[in-house]
Order: C-alpha cells, then sequence, then structure tokens
C-alpha cells in the first residue's frame, strides 16, 4: 500500500500564487456557465438578478455590493472587525472588474452551438470547484462569496459541504424571487446552476482532499512550516 506523505514533505505551492489563479478562474467561469445558458452559478445568481432587473448597473458592480453584505453579515455574527475580511473585500473588487473584463468579450468570442456550451457548462464547474478549494487553502483573505460559507462553517460547527449547499440554495431562492418580481419570469437560473448548488459543496470537498494529498500550501501570512 502506498504511504501518504507527511504534510511537511509535500512539495510548496505559494498562497499568494494560488490567490492570482482563483480570481482569474472562477471570475471566468461564472461568466462561462452564464454563456452555457444552463445558467449562472449560485454565488453569482443574485448579483446577476440585481443587474438583470437593474441593467444601469453592471453585474461586476452588483457582485461587489452583493459582497460587502456578505462581509458585514460575517463581522456581524464575530461580533467585532475582522481586518482580513476587509482585505477580503479588496480581492473581490478585483474579482467583481473581471466578471465585466470577460462579460465584453466571451459572447462575441467563443461561439455558442449546443455541443461547446454543454461543455463550457462542465469547464465552468470543474473551474469554480478547483477555485473554490484553493481558496480555502491559500492562507490569504478570498473573495467574500467563498469566504462566507468556510467562515459561516466555522463559527457554525457545521460541516463545510452542507453550509455551502445552503448558501447556494439561499442565493437560487433569491434570484427567483427578485427576477420574478423585477422581470415577471425567471431569468439566469438553468438546469446547470440548480444540479451545481446541489453538488458543488461536495465536489469542492473532494477536490480539496485530492490536493491536500498531494500539495500543501505556505502564503505570506502564514509561518514557514
Amino acid at each position: 500500500m502506498k504511504q501518504q506523505q507527511a504534510p511537511a514533505a509535500l512539495p510548496v505551492v505559494r498562497g499568494e500564487l494560488a490567490l492570482a489563479v482563483v480570481v482569474a478562474i472562477n471570475s471566468f467561469g461564472v461568466v462561462l456557465m452564464l454563456h452555457s445558458g444552463a445558467g449562472i452559478s449560485a454565488i453569482s445568481s443574485v448579483p446577476y438578478a440585481f443587474s438583470a432587473v437593474f441593467p444601469a448597473v453592471s453585474l461586476g458592480t452588483w457582485t461587489y455590493l452583493f459582497q460587502a453584505l456578505l462581509i458585514a453579515s460575517l463581522m456581524l455574527l464575530r461580533r467585532k472587525l475582522v481586518p482580513s475580511y476587509l482585505f477580503s473585500f479588496a480581492v473581490g473588487f478585483v474579482f467583481s472588474r473581471l466578471l465585466d473584463f470577460y462579460e465584453s468579450w466571451v459572447y462575441d468570442v467563443l461561439p455558442a452551438p449546443l455541443g461547446l456550451r454543454v461543455a463550457y457548462f462542465f469547464a465552468s464547474y470543474f473551474l469554480m470547484c478547483l477555485g473554490i478549494a484553493l481558496s480555502n487553502r491559500c492562507g490569504l483573505p478570498i473573495i467574500p462569496t467563498d469566504l462566507f460559507p468556510r467562515e459561516l462553517s466555522a463559527i457554525t460547527g457545521w460541516p463545510y459541504a452542507r453550509v455551502k449547499i445552503t448558501f447556494d440554495v439561499a442565493c437560487l431562492a433569491t434570484t427567483a424571487l427578485v427576477t420574478l418580481a423585477g422581470l415577471g419570469r425567471l431569468d439566469g437560473l438553468g438546469i446547470g446552476t440548480v444540479a451545481a448548488a446541489f453538488t458543488m459543496g461536495k465536489s469542492i470537498s473532494l477536490i480539496g482532499a485530492w490536493l491536500d494529498r498531494r500539495v500543501r500550501f505556505q502564503s505570506c501570512l502564514q509561518k514557514a512550516a
């Protein structure tokens, strides 16, 4: 039987590099999933709903506002000012700007026949699961939509997968209410959105466990092992 390496013996991946990858691939994954026609990711569905009802404000800006609400909620639950949450807010700003950047060209550059749309969905699903798994290990302030379920899990003691699924389902319910009230129809929600909401928490846990067996992450905010 192959012995598992001790954590200290595993190759080191810089947390700063992991965070940069996270911001780039997660924002791209959100736009790619929307372009697939299967619906937007659950964590971005609420900002998308407001951007559909109030289109004068971009998806990226609504995302930034939604992230601010999540950070404020975590501080209320912690009952104190948490400096790392403020840095997470700054990371979220970059993520939000990248959303608008990708939206500006993805629809024009990537063709969208049915076969490719299916491929786009699975690619975006994998990218976002990988990105969130990296977020949870990089040792640095992360995107607020990724931070919220992780921190809520730590605060409540509930398993991460359960918190993540609950959070995603709550986002979907909010999106349904906002678009029905504002547009008279459901918008941004598709079979891919629902499937991702109910499975992504477990997929992230599986990818995270796979990463933990192969590498360890070290950031400037952590002491070297």
